[in-house]
């Protein structure tokens, strides 16, 4: 798995690419949570190069959606999901969760 940051004016964009499963979640983990310490709540997390998102993957996301939202703060937006990767998080529920973008232009500009 790889992952790039990078930072724009009100939010920050993190790229995730590979699988996203028990291994490699807690990488993905540390940088989303460097981010909120940093105290910015505004994450857009690109998810088009995302292979596979395991249960592990999904406790990151909403571990760090909930400390976005809190106090009203921020959001975390998942942006360009492949079709696959949406059918999981939908059969997980995760849907109503979140907010997901079609584009990461879009994503970025809703912030």
């Amino acid at each position: 798995m790889e992952i790039t940051t990078t930072p724009y004016k009100h939010c920050d964009l993190v790229k995730v690419t590979g699988r996203i499963d028990s291994a490699t979640s807690p990488k993905l983990g540390e940088v989303l949570e460097k981010i909120v310490e940093d105290g910015k709540y505004k994450i857009v997390l690109d998810l088009s190069s995302v292979d596979f998102i395991s249960s592990a993957g999904m406790r990151e996301l909403i571990t760090t959606q909930k400390i976005c939202k809190r106090y009203n703060r921020g959001e975390l937006i998942l942006a360009t999901v492949p079709e696959k990767i949406y059918y999981a998080l939908d059969l997980a529920g995760f849907t109503k969760l979140f907010r997901i973008a079609d584009d990461v232009v879009s994503a970025v500009g809703n912030l």
